[in-house]
């Protein structure tokens, strides 16, 4: 049986040539409650229709893990890891559901909202575009004024500058493989160990920041 996975999507507001979509996965692990409230921010924040938002067509994924989310536990109820399990094969019900959902929108940029409860600070993986990085880094400039960043030259065994990560584990959620072109794809990790709602702001913050840089770049890019 495959699970309910909500899915909100937000008003769109308006704006110069195509709609650009967006999907923000939340609670992928269980016991990372924050990228799941951080969803629910969004979705208030977005409901008033801000001028932040124009151009944008939002998709919400609050809950990727709604068995692991109840139990509060990083495993889904099948005792399995979700986020080593995309274009891998798996059977898994929550997978295939939100791997439908991947190939059927073709999302321009993919956000997941994560904790790790052994940094001491925020960090984030870019892979997909080569503008990921450019995005992350004012995100992350902008989460700072709430959390300190990670600035260890070795996270979670990968190298990283800066509280960036140019690598990342197989069978994390992300584009089919087969879309072209590619989709921006950024992972942004607040430290689980600071209290909850810092968390819960830092991504509501990092995720704002990405969509205003987003459009500047391209804005930029068009002006060329």
């Amino acid at each position: 049986m495959i699970p309910d996975i909500p899915k909100l999507v937000c008003p769109t507001v308006a704006g110069a040539g195509d709609l650009l979509k967006v999907g923000i996965f939340g609670g992928i692990h269980g016991d990372e409650p924050s990228g799941a409230a951080a969803c629910i921010e969004l979705a208030r924040w977005a409901a008033a229709g801000p001028a932040d938002l124009s151009g944008y067509a939002l998709h919400l994924y609050p809950e990727c893990n709604p068995t692991g989310l109840a139990a509060g536990t990083r495993h889904s109820r099948a005792g399995l890891d979700l986020n080593r399990e995309f274009w891998t094969g798996s059977d898994q019900p929550e997978v295939r559901r939100l791997k439908t959902e991947l190939r059927a929108e073709r999302y321009d940029v993919i956000i997941a909202l994560h904790e790790d409860d052994t940094s001491h600070g925020l960090y984030g993986f870019v892979s997909g575009a080569l503008l990921s990085a450019h995005l992350l880094e004012p995100a992350l400039a902008a989460a700072e004024h709430l959390l300190p960043r990670n600035h260890a030259p070795t996270i979670d065994g990968f190298p990283a500058e800066r509280g960036i990560i140019r690598a990342g584990y197989p069978g994390v959620l992300s584009a089919p493989p087969e879309q072209r072109p590619r989709a921006l794809e950024i992972v942004f990790e607040t430290p689980g160990l600071a209290p909850l709602p810092l968390r819960i702001d830092a991504a509501v913050i990092a995720v704002r920041s990405i969509l205003t840089e987003y459009r500047q770049l391209l804005a930029h890019g068009s002006g060329i």
